[in-house]
């Protein structure tokens, strides 16, 4: 079987070539027709010798692969259906705004963590991606050009594919890669012990915490990882970074423009967690963090009792948190005319139910 390009470093892409007898600056060359050109065939690469393209073609192929379903939305939202390496598929979510594009890809098939509100880990979890596959989300994109931000919040826990999240991170971050700057991706996490940490010291990627409520107990009904890294633990791991700290409180939110920024992601349940209780409850959790919660309104999934907020219950709290120094903003909810939660879409390919074409 022929070994995937897609993923590999520039030193990785330089042993290839030595590997096969060329010169190591080969490597480089290959780099740039990967990362820079978007090529989709190794016999695109024109300025290596058309020997030294048979030789490459015969032990590699680039690795990508175009999305096998869609979903279009009215608002304008795509949720595309990407094949792996394993056989399997995930959903990347392609979301266009007046002024920016922001991709959600996927970083595992299925998930362990079992939320209580999320469609992908009923699904169990099935495997996680190659740094290949989480870059083929992006690689293969019809969009991709016009993308200004990535977020690691599709399918998976991010940070139980720690080596392949970095990897591909690294990838789209060096000067030999796609060159993008750290601030332009994010990535979120329920929180895993040892993996939360190692991912804030090698990389500076913008974080996003999965609270959905700041009451232990309750948190542990609707997140079973939290008995792993309970959200008190994860707070207090964040205060020790400087970039998180905040410098004084005037009851103002101000935000350097070049700083690593840490947020908290709030889905709003009615009657759970939407109580002013809940709100003086985070107001203290987060004392002496600068960050930001994002309020997310809820996507109903099968067989689960919960329902989203109303409108007047999610702006109470986003006034009373901002109010008290945490600048809070309500997520605008995307793609409700399609399977919006992430998970549906892939779960009625895997079972083998039709999926309609709303382009």
């Amino acid at each position: 079987m022929k070994k995937i390009l897609l993923g590999l470093s520039n030193e990785e892409l330089r042993q290839v070539a030595k590997d096969l007898g060329m010169p190591a600056f080969t490597g480089g060359q290959i780099a740039k027709w990967l990362y820079g050109a978007h090529v989709t065939s190794i016999d695109e690469m024109t300025n290596i010798s058309k020997k030294n393209r048979e030789l490459l073609s015969e032990h590699y192929t680039i690795g990508c692969m175009p999305p096998i379903d869609q979903q279009c939305s009215k608002d304008g939202t795509i949720k595309y259906l990407f094949p792996v390496e394993s056989g399997k598929f995930v959903e990347t979510v392609f979301i266009p705004e007046k002024d920016r594009a922001t991709l959600c890809v996927s970083s595992q098939v299925g998930c362990k963590m079992n939320c209580l509100f999320c469609q992908t880990g009923k699904q169990g979890f099935e495997g996680s991606l190659t740094a290949a596959d989480i870059l083929n989300q992006i690689y293969s994109l019809p969009e991709r050009e016009c993308l200004t931000n990535i977020v690691f919040m599709g399918q998976g826990e991010p940070m139980d594919n720690l080596d392949n999240v970095l990897k591909a991170t690294e990838v789209l971050t060096a000067d030999w890669g796609y060159a993008w700057s750290p601030r332009r991706i994010t990535v979120s996490s329920v929180g895993i012990k040892g993996k939360l940490e190692r991912f804030l010291n090698e990389s500076e990627c913008h974080v996003a915490i999965s609270m959905h409520t700041p009451i232990p107990e309750q948190r542990a009904q609707l997140m079973p990882a939290e008995k792993g890294m309970p959200i008190e633990e994860i707070v207090e791991l964040l205060k020790r970074y400087e970039p998180f700290r905040r410098k004084g409180f005037d009851g103002e939110y101000n935000e350097a423009p070049h700083q690593r920024r840490l947020s908290f992601e709030y889905t709003v349940f009615d009657g759970v967690n939407d109580t002013m209780t809940h709100a003086k409850t985070i107001v203290r959790l987060l004392q002496g963090l600068d960050c930001r919660i994002n309020l997310i309104r809820f996507h109903q999934i099968p067989d689960v009792p919960l329902r989203t907020s109303d409108e007047k219950r999610m702006e109470s709290l986003r006034d009373y948190l901002t109010k008290h120094g945490i600048f809070t903003t309500i997520r605008a909810s995307r793609g409700q005319d399609i399977f919006a939660a992430c998970g549906l879409l892939s779960t009625a390919k895997k079972e083998g139910k039709s999926i309609v074409d709303n382009s």
